[in-house]
């Protein structure tokens, strides 16, 4: 009879120190949005080393911040629609409409000047504002959720038609009659002698949607729903009413933006965002956010969003044509859709 052989207890394997850094260089590597930041910052920089007289001046920083305000609500909105793999091409409109119906209703509360409204009518209109935005994002949602229309289709749809409401609504003249106190606070103000007010405002803003996309059921199920709508909708999320949540969203945000632009320019801008749907959704994929759906973050947006600005302004001080930055924001948005597609497809051979 044998003896059994006596064992002795597995030793439990080591982790070696450098695994977790190794670990943590891996996952900085792949990150697009560290890769944004990067490239955010090489561009200051270089336009800083080249004109330090005047991009690196307090002038010029509260200027391209403020400037960038009203589009990062647009791109922030945009963030929660691409994720789950839609798209909205009417923001630039809706903001145009929700400026709109904001500025008459103050005019119409006012008498037909709302130069001296108090600010209990500048309240009544920024109200008026958000829901001019929310009307036209939960009529995008219905379609594209309850009626199956792509939403390429619907948004595009929705693009012609706000700004052709907000036409008819003002006979193609903008509203000029601004309250002074919305462009002395809002517009123009500053807090602690530095911060301009409408950069507060737009940074409470992308907090809370930080806050909401990265912590909450409804970011989980936005990046549910991006990843498979058809999963997501088995496991039990309701998929077409967080998308037509998803989509109102962004039209409060739209109107939000308006109402943060005639703030800031004292005048209705109708004819000044043509450009406003497609800089959005090119901050939002220079983020990171993946046109597929199901990734994406609220800092990369963030950080899209100032890359074209920085070209912008930069360009203008180095003395470069303007005309070079809509080809160099071009190519680095087909270079961000090249390598998420790479991304995605070194992902999926694994």
């Amino acid at each position: 009879m044998s003896t059994p052989q006596k064992t002795s207890p597995e030793k439990p394997v080591q982790q070696s120190p450098d695994e977790p850094a190794a670990s943590l260089r891996s996952r900085l590597a792949g990150s697009n949005t560290v890769w944004t930041g990067l490239v955010l910052v090489v561009l200051c920089a270089l336009f800083g080393a080249l004109r330090p007289d005047a991009f690196l001046t307090l002038f010029n920083v509260q200027n391209l911040l403020v400037q960038a305000a009203p589009l990062l609500m647009l791109a922030v909105g945009m963030t929660f629609v691409i994720i789950t793999s839609g798209i909205d091409l009417s923001v630039g409109s809706v903001l145009v409409f929700a400026g709109v119906v904001s500025a008459m209703t103050m005019e119409a509360l006012s008498g037909g000047d709302a130069t001296d409204a108090s600010w209990g009518v500048i309240a009544i209109g920024l109200v008026a504002a958000l829901l001019g935005g929310a009307v036209w994002g939960l009529l995008n949602g219905l379609l594209v959720a309850v009626a199956r229309v792509p939403a390429l289709i619907v948004t595009l749809g929705s693009f012609g038609a706000a700004l052709g409401a907000a036409q008819l609504l003002t006979n193609g003249i903008d509203v000029r009659t601004v309250p002074a106190a919305l462009r002395t606070t809002l517009g123009t103000g500053t807090s602690f002698a530095v911060v301009p007010n409408l950069v507060i405002l737009a940074a409470i803003i992308t907090l809370l949607a930080m806050w909401l996309l990265h912590t909450t059921a409804f970011g989980r199920y936005t990046y549910a729903i991006g990843s498979n709508a058809e999963a997501a909708r088995r496991s039990g999320i309701k998929v077409t009413r967080h998308l037509i949540a998803v989509y109102t969203l962004t039209g409060v945000l739209a109107g939000l933006a308006g109402f943060m632009s005639l703030a800031y320019f004292g005048t209705t801008t109708i004819s000044g965002h043509s450009n406003d749907n497609l800089n959005s959704i090119a901050a939002v994929v220079l983020g990171g956010t993946s046109l597929f759906g199901g990734i994406g973050t609220i800092l990369g947006s963030v950080i899209g969003v100032f890359i074209p600005a920085v070209l912008d302004a930069g360009f203008v001080m180095a003395g470069v044509r303007p005309f070079w930055q809509p080809i160099a924001v071009g190519a680095v948005l087909v270079a961000a859709v090249y390598l998420d597609q790479r991304r995605r497809r070194a992902r999926n051979n694994r």
